[in-house]
């Protein structure tokens, strides 16, 4: 490998997948301000809207997630043309 180029500040980091409430642990360099306490040790936080514990393609189930409230959105926009 060449020297110099790869970061030097890898830590251990929780991921959160916020569907589901999934947390796992893998190195990273990704910078948060967020922490978490997993199992009595406090890690950075990084929170993911999906994760391999909650896509269709990992799961084999079609899950809808509505996180920013477009189903409502979509029907309050439309409630006018129903019969």
């Amino acid at each position: 490998m060449k020297k110099g180029i790869h970061p030097k500040n890898y830590r251990v980091v929780a991921f959160k997948d916020m569907s589901n409430e999934d947390i796992f642990l893998t190195r990273s360099t990704v910078n948060t301000k967020e922490t978490i306490d997993v199992d009595g040790v406090e890690y950075p936080l990084v929170k993911l809207e999906i994760s391999r514990t909650s896509h269709p393609f990992y799961t084999g189930k079609t899950k809808l997630i509505d996180t920013a409230g477009r189903i409502d959105k979509f029907k309050t926009k439309y409630a006018k043309f129903k019969k």
